[in-house]
């Protein structure tokens, strides 16, 4: 019986830690203007940092080693790859992914993972731009998935 408390407990302080070292409090950020809406880790990035082109927010971590741009701005009819290309993305690209309705590349530069997304519905396109430590990417990993998967437009 002690064996099994033991191991109980020991079971209990391993989740504890896991959740603490990976226990980001979420929220959800909207544009009112354009419906754009995404979940953001409120305890990361914990600063606002301005307003990009368009309608939206920047956030900056408390260390200012990450920010995240949620951004909506108006569709010119252009393709998710015309788009990009106008954007004129850095060279290097190591991810890159375009369909017909969004798309998302990907890269590192100096120390730093940059990734984007956007998303083409309705009258705007709805983007989130993330840059964060490339020393840190196993624990982003999660954080940038959920960022990205929850990406909406209104």
């Amino acid at each position: 019986m002690m064996r099994i408390k033991r191991s109980l407990a020991a079971i209990a302080v391993v989740l504890c830690s896991s959740a603490a070292a990976h226990g980001e409090s979420w929220t959800s950020y909207r544009i009112p203007e354009t419906g754009t809406a995404v979940d953001i880790p409120a305890s990361i990035f914990t600063e606002e940092a301005g307003k990009p082109d368009g309608y939206g927010q920047r956030f900056r971590s408390a260390d200012g080693s990450a920010d995240l741009t949620v951004q909506a701005v108006p569709r010119t009819g252009e393709s998710p790859a015309a788009f990009l290309a106008r954007k004129n993305p850095p060279s290097g690209i190591i991810y890159k992914r375009i369909t017909p309705r969004f798309f998302v590349v990907s890269s590192v530069k100096r120390d730093a993972i940059w990734y984007d997304r956007c998303n083409f519905s309705g009258r705007y396109v709805h983007c989130v731009l993330i840059n964060y430590p490339a020393a840190e990417k196993r624990r982003w990993d999660s954080v940038v998935t959920r960022i990205s998967n929850t990406l909406r437009g209104g």
